[in-house]
């Protein structure tokens, strides 16, 4: 009985969650209001409020179930096998692609800094997005694809040349546009930290390029 009841519970969250997820997506947090929340996921009110204290810490559990599917398919990208610099530059341009998604858009990058706070966001943002980005960028100077850079500066750097990106995509009118110019900005970024010897030419490679 204890654990149908924490399954009961567990599936009630959830659906919770995912409903969040939709709702705000389509409709932005002020557009969307907790009975419509409980009525898309077939649960009352009170069994809402059971698990959340209101819309805040809903929209927070909504922002942490999309961050969570984003960064553990950017994680398994960046840390995959293969060549470190294609999977580098691979997880770049996936992460261009992410920006495209609405609900990563709507939610993560367009609601989430009014709603938790700018400082709060951000504090979010570096726990998910930074670990991966530092990650892949440590792999880049293990494997002598970059020069050896200062890890913590070089990412933080970078972060903030991606959640730059981030925004510039949201925001445009052409986001698949602005997402190929942003793609093709941070790759050329990355691309002249690179060590000049893993160019057969002997200049820092296109983005992309392999050794």
């Amino acid at each position: 009985m204890q654990s149908r009841r924490l399954e009961y519970a567990e599936a009630t969250r959830q659906a919770l969650v995912d409903s969040a997820v939709e709702l705000f997506t389509e409709r932005g947090y002020t557009g969307t209001s907790l009975d419509e929340i409980a009525k898309l996921a077939r649960v009352t009110k009170g069994a809402l409020y059971h698990h959340f204290s209101g819309k805040q810490a809903l929209f927070e559990a909504a922002f942490d179930a999309v961050e969570t599917r984003v960064m553990a398919h950017l994680g398994a990208i960046v840390a995959g096998p293969g060549d470190p610099w294609q999977t580098a530059m691979a997880g770049i341009e996936a992460y261009v692609k992410v920006c495209l998604e609405p609900s990563f858009q709507r939610i993560v990058i367009h609601e989430a800094p009014v709603v938790m706070g700018w400082e709060a966001w951000r504090e979010c943002e570096e726990r998910y997005s930074f670990g991966v980005l530092r990650a892949a960028i440590k792999s880049l100077i293990d494997a002598g694809e970059i020069e050896d850079m200062p890890v913590e500066i070089t990412t933080q750097l970078l972060f903030g040349a991606l959640s730059a990106g981030a925004h510039a995509i949201a925001s445009a009118t052409d986001p698949e546009q602005a997402g190929a110019e942003v793609a093709r900005a941070v790759s050329r970024v990355v691309t002249g930290l690179r060590r000049r010897d893993n160019d057969p030419a002997g200049r820092p490679a296109a983005g992309g390029a392999s050794r």
